[in-house]
């Protein structure tokens, strides 16, 4: 049952574009009509600008929470999967999230960093980068989950940390705290490499994102500004997967294949919760897709699509 037509109609206002390819990753542009400046920041940019930070919540910490303040005069974003760097010990952002002006938010997290719980520093750094995209697919579901049952947003913490550890282990990974980070690091010029081949369209707000041939993913902006500052780090988040099976030649669904899993998206159940900064959560369940968008303002400000494994 539809609870919000506005998923539906963020997606019925986008147009397909041509698809872009590097070897076995494709992503599709979602091309939007006219032009809307973000009226918020993302939460690299506000970091990197000193205008919010990122702490423990208290000098012992919590593993699934942060605390987050915003000492600026604009909103800030904070997109689902965004790892944060430092303090006792690296997270990432469990959904998406619009914090107002001067406020201070605890914010649900899911630790990336398994072996380590001591402090480096008093305040987190933007990693630029997110979690892969199958573990944030997983996640995602997760999350949904606990918000229909007990209403928190908590992951399933040992998920990851096993997602985090094989993922280490295929690509041979050495980390002395497990972290997700060295991961990424250790594949620095493969993905460089597919990072290189995408680039921004004029009025893209959005892409799904193919892998081997097959749909994996949609992720949606109300601003074509902010897409183009997501870019590689959704890249990245793709193509740390699509390196586990790559043979050396481009792979791309048929247009169709695009087509039909914004469908499932539109077709999903789409439930609000009010979120815990500005909007709503809303978290959709579907024939063989799951997500969540943050919506505010009478608009989606963003939304992930997943298509489940």
């Amino acid at each position: 049952m539809h609870e919000f037509s506005e998923i539906e109609d963020a997606l019925e206002s986008i147009e397909l574009g041509a698809p872009q390819v590097h070897l076995n990753l494709a992503l599709f542009p979602l091309i939007g009509h006219g032009v809307r400046e973000p009226d918020y920041l993302l939460l690299d940019e506000a970091l990197e600008r000193k205008l919010a930070r990122v702490t423990e919540t208290s000098e012992a910490g919590r593993v699934p929470e942060l605390a987050f303040e915003n000492s600026s005069a604009e909103k800030i974003l904070l997109v689902d999967g965004d790892e944060l760097v430092g303090a006792k010990q690296n997270r990432i952002v469990n959904l998406s999230i619009l914090v107002g002006a001067g406020q201070k938010v605890v914010i649900p997290v899911s630790c990336v960093e398994q072996g380590r719980w001591a402090y480096r520093s008093r305040d987190f750094a933007p990693a630029k980068r997110a979690l892969f995209a199958k573990a944030r697919a997983k996640n995602s579901a997760q999350v949904s989950r606990t918000l229909y049952q007990s209403g928190l947003r908590t992951s399933d913490q040992r998920e990851i940390w096993k997602d985090v550890a094989a993922k280490a282990t295929l690509f041979q990974s050495a980390s002395d705290t497990g972290a997700m980070g060295d991961i990424y690091q250790s594949r620095k010029s493969e993905l460089a490499a597919y990072a290189a081949a995408f680039r921004a369209e004029p009025r893209q707000r959005g892409a799904v994102v193919a892998i081997d041939g097959k749909v994996a993913g949609l992720e949606l902006f109300d601003s074509a500004a902010t897409f183009s500052k997501y870019l590689a780090k959704l890249v990245d988040s793709y193509a740390l997967d699509a390196i586990e099976t790559n043979r050396g030649k481009p792979l791309c669904p048929p247009e169709a294949a695009a087509r039909d899993f914004i469908e499932s998206l539109k077709k999903a159940a789409a439930k609000p919760f009010a979120a815990l900064g500005e909007g709503e959560d809303v978290r959709l369940t579907g024939d063989g897709v799951t997500g969540g968008a943050l919506a505010a303002g009478g608009r989606v400000v963003h939304l992930a699509g997943h298509a489940l494994a």
